[in-house]
Formats: C-alpha cells, sequence, structure tokens
C-alpha cells in the first residue's frame, strides 16, 4: 500500500553512486550543492528540455567536482550550476482533462527574480544539511523541499522526465533544472509557504494559451511532456 504524502518511484534510479566535494570554506552563509558547467559541457550540449535524463544525470550526480559552495556568490557566476529539484505535480480530473498544480512565486525567502511569475514546479536548492548522516542529498533535499513547500495528502508516483538549462537569462544561467513528475491519485494539495501564492489545479490546456505568464522553466516542461495539449481558447 503507498502511504499519502510519499511516492513509488518509477525508473531505474540514478542516485546510487552520490559524490562531492567536502571542503569548502567555514560559512553562515546556506551552503548549495553545485557542479562545474566544464563538467556538464563535457556530457554534450545542454539547453532547453533535454529529455536524456541518464545522459547527464548519472554522471552528474556521480562527478568527484560537486560540491557545497555558499548560495551567495553561486546566484552570479554562471562557472557553476545549482542543481534543482523541478516537481510537476499532475492530476486527472473525471473528464480526463489533466491538470497541473499552479502557483504565483510570492514575497517569500525564495528566488527573488521570479516572484510574480506563475509556475508549476516545486523545489528548490540541495543544500549541506540535506547530506548529514551519510544521507543521499539529492533525493533527501528534493523530499524536504515537497514537505516545505506544500502539504500534500495523496498518492502520487514519481518519475524523472528530463533536464532544463536555460541561459537566455540571469536565473537559467545559473541553474540546472531536473524535472519530475509527479502524478497524483487526488487534489489533495495546499501551500505550506507565502512564496508559493494563488496554488491550485489548473488545466494543462489553460496554461498554454498564455505561456508568457509562466517561468521559463515553466514554460519548457510543459511543451515538452504535453505537447498534445491544445492550446485553444
Amino acid at each position: 500500500m503507498i502511504r499519502a504524502g510519499r511516492p513509488t518511484v518509477s525508473g531505474e534510479s540514478c542516485f546510487v553512486s552520490f559524490s562531492f566535494n567536502r571542503s569548502r570554506a567555514v560559512s553562515s552563509e546556506e551552503q548549495i550543492l553545485v557542479v562545474p558547467a566544464s563538467v556538464i559541457d563535457d556530457l554534450g550540449h545542454l539547453e532547453g528540455f533535454e529529455p536524456d535524463v541518464d545522459r547527464f544525470l548519472g554522471p552528474i550526480l556521480a562527478s568527484d567536482q560537486l560540491s557545497f559552495q555558499p548560495r551567495g556568490p553561486m546566484e552570479v557566476d554562471p562557472s557553476f550550476k545549482q542543481l534543482i529539484p523541478y516537481v510537476l505535480l499532475e492530476w486527472t480530473n473525471a473528464h480526463g482533462e489533466v491538470l497541473l498544480y499552479t502557483y504565483t512565486r510570492g514575497g517569500g525567502s525564495g528566488e527573488a527574480r521570479l516572484h510574480a511569475k506563475r509556475s508549476v514546479g516545486i523545489g528548490g536548492h540541495i543544500s549541506a544539511e540535506d547530506a548529514a548522516g551519510g544521507a543521499d542529498p539529492y533525493t533527501t533535499g528534493m523530499q524536504r523541499e515537497l514537505d516545505e513547500e506544500i502539504t500534500l495528502g495523496s498518492n502520487y508516483t514519481n518519475t524523472r522526465e528530463g533536464l532544463i538549462y536555460d541561459p537566455s537569462n540571469d536565473v537559467g544561467k545559473v541553474h540546472l533544472g531536473i524535472v519530475h513528475r509527479c502524478v497524483l491519485e487526488s487534489p489533495d494539495v495546499s501551500s505550506n509557504e507565502a512564496d508559493l501564492a494563488e496554488g491550485g489545479f489548473i488545466r494543462v490546456s489553460e496554461l498554454k494559451i498564455a505561456p508568457e505568464r509562466l517561468e521559463t522553466w515553466s514554460q519548457l516542461a510543459i511543451e515538452a511532456l504535453y505537447p498534445a495539449a491544445s492550446s485553444t481558447k
């Protein structure tokens, strides 16, 4: 039996050989997980939505060049990419229509450069604390972000769908998104944070009517994962 609010994960796990560089300057600033851009470049060109997760993510998470670095300098240094789980919550209603949990980025502690944008992605930075006790920082951090940002009362399945890299803006240049799709049995989701305002489920077809209202990552994820959804009013 799947417990409410916990996932059944589909697809082969790529988190079994995680390694990272623990050596870093002592700082009171949040330490976040990053990888040098050169590690990604060595694996091939990555821009926009990349569906070949295994080609990139496994080697990235196994790289000995992963490290935790102070967040402030990393936000303005495109020679490093911050790893960000980006989780889409999907539910299909009784009419067979696919809906996504959507919210407006508010005035909380999240990325200020994205405030007032609509988003379909839940997630955030992987912190050094997520590696405490030898835990897998990526999966621990992703679950922590979900627990902090939303209350999820539905059973769901979780699949990794792709990566997103968007160098067209200052935020995108320093972040690498790992897109997960959680398919829910029921729309039992509520926001826990001010940074996730006006939350609720909206039909994918409606979201595609005015994509400019969405942050870029949400636009890219929707176009890649829901190409058949009509954007006609």
